[in-house]
């Protein structure tokens, strides 16, 4: 019997999602429900001075308004999952700390009577001049005491010294714009009391912090307090935390005593749920001639606003990817009246991108291979952790092996020589890299019925990454049971633990218990089998005996054999096995990122036209659903580099581009050859989840700096500052600008 784990299976979850079976939470109807729509400041620095809401009031179906004049009160919380916002919640004092935050809440009996209600609302402010320019607020940068990952401030050795030791040295700063989610389904809640019970159905990556922060910030129980999120459209990390609107929905639901139910808008929702903030980074490198590093200074500044100062973009890269005995990361925040940022996905991208093309920068003064470069200062151990083993690491085959698929050999390293016509092509690499781990794990429970079948219950979620899937097939292998015998539920509190689905924790965390636990039910039924007089299997020594597509088998004897159904049935009750959560011990997942982009000099257009990547994910669970994970990350890593870009109006503080139409993500006809591969070995440090890591943010923390460098090969133009439009490339007839 081939093995599951490995397999390339579709997703189990595939059909219910194309057929419309598959409910979203902004999809579920709940009986009386009401709705709400947010009024949003117009201004960036006031206090709120009157809110006029009478014609509101009396627009049709409209139920109540509610201000801070009128919300009910609700306590900060402290709980797990709310650091990114741990000072203010909207709505309970008339101070405004950016544009577009709440200041009013309209309640009716449908959205549109909502909406429409809501462009009623008359507010007037006292203003003041907003700040939200970060170039120009640079003097007021600081370093924030704590991190989302620990200091802000590390050093290793001396830096100052190792640059006065280096032979060659590239002193460079590098920008990154504002950019926002866009997942395609919006954030949503719906808040449903049943006297002093709370359900609440929640677009969420992290159904128990939701859980725990909405218990503490409306004063109940926890365990009065359930969510729901079976399905989710994309997070990518804006669905991670937990925002203001959910708890002002609960609030609102309590006082009104009906369900009520707020979908975000599109504009909404870059305001109201996070971004990845616009950076400043300045490396400084020294290396000796034959390219052996001798230091790494990297500051990064970050905008923050005016409430919170905890930073999302860490620099583990820099700390992690590289032998180099002195290294300095510095992460300074800069605070402006804009919105809150928060994590997005592979917030390790924005400090890799800087490294990744300094590192490039300095190849170009060296004279020297990129690959090579890096090979030459290869960390075979965790430099930022004194010399400590990674659990596995397998980048120098990445390298060979993703530099023979790409071609890389018969590249001509001068820039501006490889041409198609008058089209510049360019080839540019880097290495991608991305802690995985190194967080609390989640629990899990397996029931086998009579049936020969089994449910596993994990509180967790399928942000689209393939959980259902992989999660199945572990399940199903650790069992012993076709994979269409096991039905794995996710996405309510009432199941065991799990921690949120982000920072690449859910496979390594949730496979890890769901193998325990079915590895102990799947011992259970060997037990049950063996002390029962009426299998024939009774009496045979346990650990001859194997579990395969729902058959007990003696290994000795192919002809002794028993199903899991009639184990179960004879035992006459189901067999049960939970784990309880362990701590998933940090890993490192890496890559080699390659991208060939043709570039019209005429027009200064960019198009990606191949990206390769090869990268080291431990063991793959599932090659169809790991290679989309890298298709998604080269995706976003073309519109990080050459499209996204979050515009502020500097003076007024207002994001003016808050829709698809303005914000450019790359379509399909912008996406040409992508090709993915894997080492598939392993890492030893993690067997519980049977040799896997977290991936899905690993790709793209390559592959952004690979594009850039590739435009520089097409066009010897290094464009520091993203993104690289073609404003920046437009050449004058007869040569570059």
């Amino acid at each position: 019997m081939s093995p599951i784990v490995g397999s390339p299976l579709t997703r189990v979850d595939g059909r219910a999602k194309v057929t419309g079976a598959a409910t979203y939470t902004a999809d579920i109807e709940v009986r009386g429900a009401l709705h709400g729509f947010l009024v949003l400041s117009t201004v960036a620095n006031a206090r709120v001075t009157g809110v006029d809401v009478r014609d509101a009031e009396r627009s049709p179906g409209v139920v109540a308004v509610f201000t801070h004049q009128n919300m009910p009160e609700l306590t900060v919380p402290t709980a797990q999952g709310t650091a990114y916002w741990k000072r203010v919640i909207p709505l309970q004092n008339a101070d405004i700390h950016h544009s577009g935050q709440p200041v009013a809440y309209v309640v009716a009996e449908t959205p549109e009577q909502a909406r429409h209600a809501a462009s009623l609302v008359e507010v007037s402010y006292d203003t003041r001049a907003p700040q939200a320019d970060l170039a120009a607020a640079m003097d007021e940068a600081f370093v924030p005491t704590s991190g989302l990952k620990g200091p802000n401030d590390i050093t290793r050795g001396d830096p100052a010294a190792g640059l006065a030791q280096a032979d060659v040295r590239v002193d460079v700063s590098y920008t990154t714009p504002m950019h926002h989610h866009n997942a395609l389904e919006p954030s949503a809640t719906t808040a449903v009391w049943d006297g002093e019970k709370l359900t609440i159905y929640e677009t969420a990556q992290g159904i128990n912090a939701t859980k725990a922060t909405v218990a503490e910030a409306l004063k109940v129980p926890p365990a009065n307090v359930r969510v729901l999120s079976r399905f989710l459209g994309g997070g990518f990390g804006a669905k991670g935390p937990v925002w203001p609107h959910t708890l002002i929905t609960a609030a609102i639901a309590r006082e009104l005593r009906r369900p009520v139910k707020l979908v975000l808008s599109r504009a909404h929702a870059y305001t109201s749920n996070g971004h990845r903030p616009e950076t400043h980074q300045r490396l400084r490198i020294g290396a000796k001639r034959d390219g052996t590093l001798t230091a790494i200074e990297h500051v990064t500044t970050s905008q923050v606003s005016r409430t919170e100062e905890l930073l999302f973009n860490t620099s583990e890269p820099t700390r992690m990817l590289y032998a180099c005995p002195h290294v300095r990361v510095t992460q300074r925040a800069v605070a402006l009246h804009l919105p809150a940022p928060s994590m997005m996905r592979s917030p390790e991208a924005v400090a890799s991108h800087g490294l990744e093309t300094a590192l490039d920068e300095l190849s170009c003064e060296l004279g020297m291979d990129p690959i090579e470069l890096r090979m030459r200062n290869y960390a075979a151990d965790n430099p930022d952790e004194d010399g400590a083993p990674f659990g596995s690491k397998h980048l120098e085959e990445c390298y060979r092996r993703g530099a023979d698929a790409f071609g890389w050999h018969r590249r001509d390293p001068r820039p501006r020589s490889m041409r198609d016509g008058d089209t510049l092509i360019g080839w540019g690499m880097a290495t991608a890299g991305h802690t995985a781990g190194g967080r609390p794990g989640a629990g899990a429970r397996v029931v086998i019925s009579a049936s020969g079948q089994a449910v596993v219950q994990v509180a967790t979620h399928d942000i689209g990454t393939g959980t259902y899937t992989v999660m199945s097939q572990v399940a199903a292998e650790s069992l012993g049971l076709d994979i269409d015998d096991v039905d794995f539920q996710i996405g309510d509190t009432a199941y065991p633990f799990a921690f949120v689905s982000a920072a690449s924790a859910t496979v390594p965390g949730v496979g890890a218990a769901v193998n325990r636990a079915c590895t102990t039910a799947r011992r259970a039924l060997i037990d049950i089998a063996v002390s029962d007089t009426r299998s024939s299997l009774h009496g045979v020594p346990a650990d001859r005996i194997t579990v395969e597509g729902g058959v007990l088998c003696d290994t000795d004897r192919r002809t002794r054999r028993d199903t899991v159904r009639a184990v179960v049935t004879r035992h006459g009750e189901p067999v049960e096995a939970t784990a309880n959560p362990l701590f998933i011990p940090p890993g490192y997942s890496t890559g080699a990122c390659f991208a060939e982009v043709r570039v019209n000099p005429r027009l200064g257009q960019v198009r990606v036209t191949r990206m390769h990547g090869y990268f080291d994910a431990g063991r793959v669970l599932n090659r169809r659903t790991l290679r989309s994970q890298g298709i998604g990350g080269a995706v976003w890593a073309v519109g990080f580099t050459l499209s996204e870009h979050t515009v502020v109006d500097q003076r007024l503080g207002r994001i003016v581009n808050p829709n698809l139409s303005g914000y450019l993500v790359p379509v399909n006809a912008d996406i040409e050859e992508i090709r993915m591969g894997f080492v598939d070995k392993p890492d030893p440090a993690n067997l519980d989840a049977l040799g896997a890591r977290g991936f899905g943010e690993t790709p793209m923390t390559g592959m952004t700096a690979a594009i850039g460098n590739a435009v520089y090969h097409a066009t010897g133009r290094r464009i520091r500052d993203l993104p690289i439009t073609q404003d920046k490339l437009i050449e004058e007839e007869g040569g570059a600008r």
